[in-house]
């Protein structure tokens, strides 16, 4: 705890008082809210970093590899599809982006294999995206086809969101916008993607 610790205590001495009229306008009338991102679990991407945002700006779902399931109302636990369903028909959020990033350790699972030892739920999970392989397997180099199959997961995403019929709803009405990006871990450099060309470019 040590590390966490310390760190409690600079959000203490330094950022709470510069941001605590905010928590206590957040804390008194609820959060609203604008995006939801969703992102890799790597440590190495921040949304609200990134995107430079306060508290409650973005609502934010990190999961391996930035994934969207496709729409299955079973009895299965569905973390990511729960807080989808929250930030879209509770939340009301404005837009949704997927962001992807370089060096990915899922997409390099999804290339190469699961961890021997990563078995029990990331095999499975990256399956979501195994379309994504084939694209990336013509490349060139292996360089090439880690981005490419980390653009494509972001496009597959996507279009899994889509399957879900309240945000497909809300997209269709002009309620919601769904956007794609990619993050350069040692550039800092935003790639978004093009929504007419399917291409991505920079910010």
């Amino acid at each position: 705890m040590g590390p966490l610790l310390s760190g409690y205590h600079r959000f203490r001495e330094e950022t709470w008082p510069q941001q605590r009229a905010r928590f206590e306008e957040l804390a008194a009338q609820g959060q609203k809210p604008h995006t939801l991102v969703i992102a890799c679990s790597d440590s190495r991407v921040d949304p609200q970093m990134i995107f430079s945002a306060g508290p409650g700006e973005l609502f934010v779902i990190r999961n391996v590899a930035n994934l969207v399931p496709p729409y299955m109302p079973d009895a299965a636990f569905h973390g990511t599809s729960a807080a989808v369903e929250f930030a879209v028909r509770v939340l009301g959020v404005a837009r949704i982006v997927v962001m992807g990033h370089a060096l990915c350790g899922g997409v390099r699972a999804l290339l190469d294999g699961a961890p021997a030892n990563a078995g029990d739920f990331v095999a499975g999970w990256i399956g979501i995206a195994e379309r994504a392989r084939a694209t990336a397997l013509r490349c060139d180099t292996p360089e090439a086809a880690q981005e490419a199959c980390e653009h494509e997961a972001v496009r597959i995403s996507l279009a899994n969101l889509m399957t879900f019929p309240w945000v497909a709803e809300a997209v269709q009405a002009g309620r919601l916008r769904l956007r794609g990006a990619h993050f350069g871990v040692a550039t800092g450099r935003l790639l978004v993607l093009d929504g007419e060309t399917g291409e991505f470019a920079p910010a």
